[in-house]
């Protein structure tokens, strides 16, 4: 049976399929002496209570119980380990890009103008400033859909930015400014190409001035529900603003452009052991790929790199970015010690069935994504990034919050990691999806970009998974489209909103 070991350091390693008593684990003369489910791990040496149990060469935590060389480790037999302290993170101005430089260095945009990212899609996006417009905006984009939008054909799409945000919320409560500014600036997405268009009722909190500059609330950009005559009128309102704006967009062309122009973003949902091992590396090459030809990348997910903030904090190349960091981190920290929880409540029934124990060894491959690049700048939640390179955008884990947290911070596409399999995409970016092993391919071979189990079975490399990752990143900003896009496939627009519901 083959197991995979990282690092020297480590004495567990990893079956690559289910494995069973009795079998011999490949190259370490160790028969194994307990059934050992797939992406689970056995022990390499004895090891008695209290003793670290290592993989990546960290310390996942401590054994509860005494085990012999071949014993299956699960999530029950191990203490989690105390988190790195916030306060004695330091900047190391570490990170290194690949030696070699990327093979294409400009690709085909929609140009947003000096300062601004450009565009992978020409998309119209319709706003909403609160939940209650909601049905009568879905009504208005079929319709435009359906009888406007054929006479643009440079135009992709129209999208509906529905979101449950808007009213019922304390308002002007501190943590209100995430979901204001995650509403306001997914609408502001180079996807859309600068043409704001909300649609507001009209008695909502979430006022037209929150979202919008005082030169941007006019008849050009707003249509207010309980100003309209009847639903005919709402829709009619809708469908005249839409248009004007769809011939705007319908002049668009893509540009050859410098991957300066490019701002790109990754997550992990559903995953499994093989995740740090197959798809989030090649993730991070091809992002120290992009990064060292000067696009902005972003990697997320706050609890998931939570117990390896320190060699975030290791690559960050300021002092400032790494007290950004601890206020980000340590802002997390206070948000789930108020609901009395911590970060142990992370990783999912699927996470553990796959072989992660707990969330520190989550966090050693979810942080995989970001591969080797100096970090260049930490950004809050929906935050503009204003420097190019590797960058950490403090979002929550969850997919559907960090999707749009991450859409909202400029990105315009999205690449995707699962090792149990999940149908999650987007639709304000495209996402490419890619899947840690071969099975979860066979099982869904409709819905991954690119399987990566070729790592875990030697065939391939990281380094040529990076390189194949990179030119399709490129060829989906440039207008291929990726599997779940073509299924028109994609999750809610949910705000990331932790301030208090009224």
């Amino acid at each position: 049976m083959k197991a995979i070991k990282v690092n020297a350091k480590d004495n567990v390693a990893v079956v690559i399929a289910p494995a069973k008593k009795g079998e011999e684990l490949e190259g370490f003369g160790i028969t194994l002496l307990d059934d050992v489910p797939q992406g689970h791990k056995a022990a390499l040496v004895p090891l008695k209570k209290g003793d670290a149990v290592t993989r990546y060469g960290v310390t996942l935590g401590y054994m509860m119980v005494d085990v012999e060389p071949g014993n299956w480790i699960n999530e029950h037999m191990i203490e989690l380990p105390p988190s790195p302290v916030v306060a004695d993170l330091k900047c190391g101005k570490k990170g290194y890009y690949p030696e070699e430089n990327p093979e294409r260095n400009t690709w085909m945009g929609y140009d947003n103008g000096p300062g601004k990212y450009a565009g992978t899609r020409n998309i119209l996006g319709i706003s909403t400033t609160v939940q209650c417009c909601a049905g009568v905006l879905r009504y208005a984009t079929e319709k435009i859909k359906k009888e406007i939008l054929p006479k643009y054909p440079n135009v992709d799409d129209v999208d509906a930015l529905i979101h449950p945000y808007g009213c019922g919320v304390a308002i002007n409560a501190p943590d209100a400014v995430i979901p204001i500014r995650s509403v306001r600036n997914i609408a502001r997405n180079p996807n859309f190409g600068g043409e704001l268009m909300f649609v507001s009722l009209g008695c909502e909190k979430l006022s037209l001035d929150k979202v919008l500059d005082p030169e941007e609330i006019n008849d050009e950009n707003v249509v207010v529900l309980q100003e309209c005559q009847g639903f005919t009128g709402m829709v009619d309102a809708i469908c005249n603003m839409a248009e004007k704006k769809l011939k705007i967009l319908n002049e668009r062309k893509r540009t050859r452009l410098p991957l300066s122009k490019l701002c790109v973003g990754t997550q992990c949902g559903g995953s499994d052991a093989f995740s740090g091992l197959s798809a989030n590396p090649s993730i991070g090459y091809a992002f120290d790929l992009l990064a060292k030809g000067g696009a902005t990348c972003m990697f997320s997910e706050v609890t998931e790199v939570r117990d390896g903030v320190h060699i975030i904090a290791d690559r960050c190349q300021d002092e400032a970015s790494v007290e950004k960091l601890k206020k980000e981190i340590s802002w997390y920290d206070n948000y789930l010690a108020k609901a009395s929880v911590d970060r142990s409540a992370n990783p999912t029934p699927g996470n553990k069935k796959g072989g992660l124990s707990n969330i520190v060894e989550k966090a050693c491959g979810s942080i995989a994504k970001s591969g080797n690049s100096p970090i260049m700048q930490i950004l809050g939640p929906a935050e503009l990034p204003t420097r190019s390179g590797m960058t950490f955008a403090a979002t929550p884990a969850s997919d559907i919050v960090c999707g749009p947290t991450q859409v909202a911070s400029g990105i315009t596409i999205q690449v995707f990691s699962t090792g149990r399999g999940t149908p999650y995409s987007l639709k304000e970016v495209p996402v490419i999806k890619l899947c840690t092993r071969h099975d979860i391919k066979v099982q869904w071979p409709d819905l991954f970009d690119i399987d990566t189990g070729d790592v875990l079975t030697g065939e391939k490399t990281i380094q040529e998974f990076g390189h194949q990752l990179y030119n399709l990143i490129l060829d989906v900003a440039e207008g291929k489209k990726p599997c779940a896009e073509k299924l028109g496939i994609y999750n809610d627009l949910i705000v990331d909103n932790p301030a208090p519901i009224t």
